[in-house]
């Protein structure tokens, strides 16, 4: 399927470029501001230039990331056959490239992504970056007290950060006087500006405002220190995993400091920072390590920082404590928002709530930055209600959840709000899909799950049906899903599928049943925990894990299927021994099951299955 559509024209209007000049009395690092958001800006004297310099060049790094496989190019080989005499291989390639740049010229031109947004507060400056791929997002964050003689015009307005700014931020050097103009003065060397139209995608503006409600959720928190983020950095930096899985591993024990693990050479790092404070023991795998490698200029300034886990293959955020500055990470494994990825974010949207999510944004904007209990108790709502208007607005891009201070904010992303409406699904196939499984009211099909098949550590063959009443025919999507959450083997029987296979995306139905399957697992976690969830549950496989003094880590994987157990233990990638029990019926061996699961608990067990991806 084609790409999503654009849903809203941006016009952006530069005076100059952003740049940094020197003269007798120091440095300027000029921001040039788009001029259509009326007067918005700052300008005040840098008390420290080297972690301003750090800070943006790290914001920058993230915003230029691109994890995206690149094909390789092909010019000197068409100049080996060029001289091989073979010029109409070369033709031929040339005019298909002329052709295709002219049959898609208007659209490559039409639909691209926002600049960076900066935002302008009573209390500081924040900068906003979404990575090329859409899989990584940042919030850099200025106090006042990085500024002397501040002078601020509050608001928020597009910046253009280009190459020759990033050029000359590096050679700023930290003795240097700096001042910092942002809007409030003709930005950048002269010369003429640029102004240009944008058609903002469906999927971009949809990723980047999806963010904000994602960071809300429940999650793990945890601490680390300096020197734990520097040894992830030089683990990532010295090797470089060929093989799946690669995610960065938290096992977190209450009243134990965290333990680190990378995949998957099963590099086990000692955190060094507070001990965790959670409830329950928690393995968390998450994805997206490489972007940590954006972040090394910030090792010298940093006192802290803050992990929070969602788990069940949502990002997870990581806010950088800079002493007067914060730097707010979200991370995924994913790039481009992949389709694997619609199972995370469908639960995110919340429904349009009207009136009082109007009164929030007012109230944010007549007050500034305020936490969930404030906002729920001025506005007179249920802590649960509030959110909902909260996240409402945020979809619709005028409030922003600030991570770092777990406190909203007025940001106004567009001049007019974005229609939540038009960015509630990627792409048409995804709301034929959402159809199909009755969200928002009657649906039009049946979606059933078939057959789970555990693929040991390689991942699980999911099988479905999927009726489709408008069309009066039944298919039969499969798909595997891989340890990193990654869907690959695909197939179905409809016509979309037989006649591109995946070559135009996934078709309505694959993306019904991933959608399906990851709700089967969510209401499959609640309900184990009830004795009437435990006794339909006829077969499943858990991996509880524990380590000892010496780091040493010893692995149970118990499987019920009817009336077997079956259990495989000993340390990770060694040998293992194995055990299965058969009993007269599935209750007594349910019951077995169980209590085996709850005597490994007892031991200082972890269940890596409860959180992990």
């Amino acid at each position: 399927m084609t790409a999503a559509r654009a849903v809203q024209t941006v016009s952006l209007n530069y005076a100059s470029r952003s740049g940094l000049a020197r003269d007798e009395s120091g440095a300027r690092v000029r921001l040039a501001l788009d001029r259509g958001r009326g007067v918005v800006g700052l300008r005040g004297r840098l008390r420290d230039a080297a972690l301003v310099r750090d800070a943006l060049l790290a914001t920058w790094a993230v915003l230029e990331s691109d994890l995206r496989y690149k094909g390789r190019d092909r010019t000197a080989y068409l100049a080996y056959l060029m001289k091989q005499g073979k010029r109409a291989t070369a033709q031929i390639w040339e005019a298909q490239k002329a052709y295709l740049e002219k049959a898609f010229a208007e659209d490559t031109r039409q639909v691209g992504a926002l600049d960076p947004v900066l935002t302008v507060d009573p209390d500081g400056l924040s900068i906003e970056v979404f990575s090329r791929d859409e899989s990584a997002y940042a919030r850099l964050f200025l106090s006042n007290e990085c500024f002397d003689e501040r002078e601020a015009a509050p608001g928020t307005a597009f910046v253009d950060l280009n190459a020759e700014f990033v050029g000359g931020l590096e050679r700023l050097r930290s003795h240097t006087p700096a001042l910092f103009e942002a809007g409030v003065a003709p930005a950048g060397p002269p010369g003429p500006g640029s102004s240009r139209e944008l058609e903002v995608a469906q999927g971009w503006l949809r990723g980047f405002l999806q963010v904000q409600s994602a960071a809300t959720l429940p999650s793990a928190s945890c601490r680390l220190a300096p020197v734990d983020v520097y040894n992830v950095l030089y683990a990532l930096r010295v090797r470089k995993a060929k093989t799946s899985p690669r995610a960065l591993r938290f096992e977190l024990v209450p009243g134990l400091p965290p333990r680190l693990v990378l995949e998957p050479w099963e590099r086990l790092l000692e955190a060094h920072g507070p001990a965790y404070e959670g409830g329950e023991p928690k393995v968390v795998r998450t994805f997206g390590r490489q972007r940590l490698l954006c972040l090394a200029p910030l090792l010298p300034h940093l006192r802290s920082a803050r992990v929070r886990l969602l788990g069940a293959g949502l990002p997870w955020f990581l806010v950088f404590d800079l002493g007067p500055a914060t730097l707010s990470v979200a991370l995924t494994g994913w790039a481009e928002s992949s389709w694997a990825s619609a199972a995370s974010f469908d639960l995110l949207m919340p429904r349009p709530v009207g009136a009082p999510a109007e009164r929030a944004f007012h109230l944010l904007n007549e007050k500034g930055p305020l936490p969930l209990p404030a906002v729920a108790a001025a506005l007179g709502l249920p802590a649960g209600e509030a959110r909902a208007a909260l996240q409402h607005e945020c979809l619709r891009g005028r409030v922003l959840y600030d991570l770092a201070n777990d406190a909203y904010r007025p940001r106004q992303l567009l001049p007019s709000p974005v229609d939540e409406g038009a960015i509630r699904f990627g792409s048409e196939r995804e709301a034929r899909a959402h159809r199909l499984l009755g969200d928002g009211g009657a649906g039009a099909g049946e979606v059933r799950l078939t057959k789970l098949h555990d693929m040991g550590g390689e991942g699980t063959e999911v099988h479905g049906e999927v009726a489709d009443r408008e069309a009066h025919r039944t298919y039969a999507p499969r798909f595997t899903l891989d340890n990193e959450g990654r869907v690959g083997g695909a197939a179905c029987t409809c016509a979309t599928y037989q006649r591109s296979g995946l070559r135009e995306g996934p078709c309505e139905h694959l993306i019904a049943l991933r959608l399906a399957y990851a709700r089967k697992l969510s209401a499959d976690e609640a309900a184990r925990r009830t004795p009437e969830g435990r006794s339909l549950i006829l077969a499943e496989t858990r991996t509880y894990v524990r380590r000892d003094a010496a780091g040493a880590e010893t692995v149970y994987r118990v499987s019920l299927d009817r009336r077997a157990v079956h259990v495989r233990w000993g340390a990770r990638a060694g040998n293992e021994r194995h055990q299965r029990l058969w009993f007269d019926s599935d209750r007594e061996a349910r019951e077995a099951y169980f209590r085996r699961l709850d005597a490994l608990a007892a031991e200082g067990y972890v269940d890596a299955d409860a959180s992990a991806v």
